[in-house]
């Protein structure tokens, strides 16, 4: 058995908050962050048990600018 420490990415849709870990590709969500990250870890597991880890480079984190009409969104 082994112990991995996985990146979550987290956000807010509606009433609820979604987790996802890009590393494995899995995604789960709950009615708090830390109801997100328990599915999360309870999602990525049993996804581990039957596949392994996908290969390649590891995914990293940045920023970039948008330029948005402001009317776009409002309602």
């Amino acid at each position: 058995m082994m112990t991995r420490t996985l990146t979550a990415i987290i956000h807010r849709e509606a009433d609820l908050y979604v987790a996802a870990c890009p590393k494995v590709g899995t995604v789960s969500q709950g009615e708090t962050i830390e109801d997100a990250i328990a599915n999360l870890k309870e999602a990525t597991e049993l996804y581990l048990e039957e596949f392994s880890m996908p290969e390649g480079s590891r995914p990293f984190r940045t920023a970039f600018e948008a330029v948005v009409d402001k009317a776009v969104g409002e309602g």
